[in-house]
């Protein structure tokens, strides 16, 4: 008798981060007083401006038909102008697909290159969905682990070591989620080269490009690596815009990719909404006046949680030079007893400190190896130091 349900779908791991969300969400519907610091959602409402685009977009009638597949030309026009503004880089519009979030253009660009068998190379802590989307599109993903002790970023020698025969495509994602780590230009370039000279695609998530802080300076790997044609780049508005619910990303990539991508979107989603692609023409054309101050309350947060986290027994924290996230290493912290509980990996310490302490934390096996714990500071100053203070009063109180 043939299987219930598919074993392709059955298999995959579901998003840790979402599940850590959806779970104190659920919590405080109850009525618990529940600290989230699992979402990597600006706390900010979209930008004013981008909002009565998307009014404006709604009364019209012409947003209320199918439009393109592969995004409104428009809207792909702007994002080429940005894309030359912001990396650097100047891409054909015919080049650009608008997907429906940024998960759907990670999730088209490994559909559209992998083979059964095909291996990714990872670099980890990661994102929670790449590993997923690389093995539903039948590939093999590659895991390269950087610790602390290295920035959380890995080197050169580290992916030559872990390329085989099979390696397709290495992922590249500076600033990084979950790790706030942020490559220089110089190690940016030295990867791009290695990746071209080894005839591998390089796949670029550049979705934090303006969340950097302190010396740390974006580098877009397509701009600064000369004859670099394999390579696709990964984007959207919502991170940099505030505009998670919104749901517009888009991939840049050479023409044959973005031919097969738009015919998998055109069976599997068609257009994205044309209100949103509307509001996202507004967002990506307009000034980053407000996305800079977005990221001055990034930075202030940012600063306040890594002092908080290196004060709490056991904890050690890196200065996070980008994104909204810290990376926070709680080995130390493990196989000591908390509330007469003795947690030995990062996921049952996340789950004693949420249920001791209403905070909501995503323990590190969601990103790669056990032993450390993401928290996000997109989130409100006062919410930011009250959960840091339950944690920090926990931790510390253990015998």
């Amino acid at each position: 008798m043939p299987a219930r349900l598919s074993a392709r779908l059955s298999a995959i791991a579901p998003s840790a981060t979402l599940a850590v969300t959806n779970r104190a969400k659920d919590m405080k519907a109850q009525g618990e007083d529940v600290i989230g610091f699992g979402a990597g959602e600006p706390d900010f409402p979209t930008p004013d401006y981008i909002v009565e685009a998307a009014v404006v977009a709604a009364r019209d009638p012409k947003n209320h038909r199918y439009t393109a597949t592969n995004g409104l030309i428009e809207l792909r026009e702007a994002i080429a102008a940005k894309t030359l503004r912001d990396s650097g880089l100047e891409v054909d519009p015919a080049n650009i697909v608008v997907t429906n979030g940024g998960k759907q253009a990670v999730f088209n660009t490994f559909q559209a290159l992998l083979n059964p068998g095909d291996e990714v190379i990872i670099p980890a802590p990661y994102w929670t969905t790449y590993p997923e989307a690389v093995k539903l599109a039948g590939g093999v993903p590659v895991e390269v682990f950087a610790g602390p002790e290295a920035g959380y970023k890995v080197t050169v020698e580290q992916l030559e070591a872990a390329r085989t025969d099979s390696t397709q495509a290495v992922l590249f994602v500076s600033p990084s989620n979950p790790t706030g780590a942020v490559y220089t230009p110089e190690e940016t370039k030295a990867i791009g080269e290695w990746a071209r000279d080894n005839d591998i695609w390089v796949i670029t998530d550049e979705i934090y490009e303006h969340l950097v802080y302190d010396e740390a300076e974006f580098t877009s790997i397509a701009a600064v690596t000369e004859g670099l044609e394999k390579v696709v780049i990964l984007n959207g508005v919502a991170k940099t815009y505030a505009m998670t619910g919104w749901r517009v990303g888009w991939l840049i990539g050479p023409s044959d990719l973005i031919k097969v991508v738009s015919t998998f979107q055109s069976h599997s989603t068609g257009n994205v909404a044309n209100v949103s692609q509307r509001a996202a023409i507004a967002a990506v054309s307009g000034t980053l006046d407000e996305v800079h101050t977005m990221r001055e309350s990034f930075d202030r947060r940012r600063k306040a949680m890594v002092e908080a986290l290196n004060q709490i027994n056991g904890f050690h924290c890196p200065t996070p030079k980008g994104a909204f996230y810290a990376y926070v290493d709680v080995r130390e912290a493990l196989g000591k007893t908390y509330a007469g509980q003795t947690p030995t990996t990062s996921s049952q310490l996340a789950e004693l400190i949420l249920q001791e302490t209403g905070v909501a934390l995503v323990p590190g096996e969601a990103f790669g190896p056990s032993g450390f714990l993401r928290l996000s500071y997109a989130l409100g100053d006062d919410d930011l130091a009250e959960g840091l203070r339950r944690v920090r009063d926990f931790i510390n109180s253990a015998a």
